[in-house]
């Protein structure tokens, strides 16, 4: 990589932080988050009343999950071509349609809860393997991606890639299939 390019995409502070603990605050951040994540979607007590406006959550969810999904597939491709600043900030912006996602994922479930699956038959358990490969996998996104993002800011692209050959897979099956999920539970409810 050209020297002048490391000087744009790292963050010097990050160069000088130990990576043990990086790697310790990300997965203190993502245990945490995953827990909340539970607590909020079967011990929280759901609201009384909601505005008109949280039905339309799902839907926004996977239209940001859908252009996470785009934004992934164009990061690969632009690494793929060596264009190393068009891959940042495709997958920068990845980042944040993914976090505002996030954002509205628990907004909708602040106020709902969890939405249990009504459909029958052999869609059941297609849907309930989707389901949990998706849950177990979205767990290890977090930290995975948090991680990718300290490597290539810190300047560390060897380890960066070898992280990120985890994390691209992970990360478009748990976008893509959030939104195969979001289709499949909006036609049963």
């Amino acid at each position: 990589m050209d020297p002048s390019l490391d000087k744009q995409i790292t963050v010097k502070f990050l160069k000088e932080i130990s990576v043990a603990k990086v790697i310790g605050v990300i997965l203190l951040v993502s245990i945490a988050a995953f827990l909340f994540l539970i607590w909020l979607l079967y011990f929280k007590e759901t609201a009384e009343t909601t505005a008109s406006w949280v039905d339309q959550l799902p839907a926004l969810n996977a239209l940001l999950n859908s252009a996470s999904t785009c934004f992934i597939i164009a990061g690969f491709v632009a690494i793929k071509k060596k264009k190393y600043v068009t891959h940042m900030k495709l997958m920068l912006t990845a980042f944040v349609t993914s976090s505002l996602f996030l954002i509205s994922y628990l907004l909708y479930h602040n106020f709902v809860g969890h939405t249990p699956f009504p459909g029958e038959g052999i869609i059941r358990p297609i849907y309930f393997t989707i389901l949990i490969s998706h849950i177990i996998l979205s767990a290890f996104v977090v930290p995975l991606v948090l991680t990718s993002y300290y490597f290539a800011f810190a300047g560390k692209f060897k380890t960066h890639r070898k992280v990120s050959r985890w994390t691209f897979p992970i990360w478009l099956y748990v976008s893509i299939t959030g939104v195969v999920i979001f289709f499949v539970l909006n036609a049963y409810v």
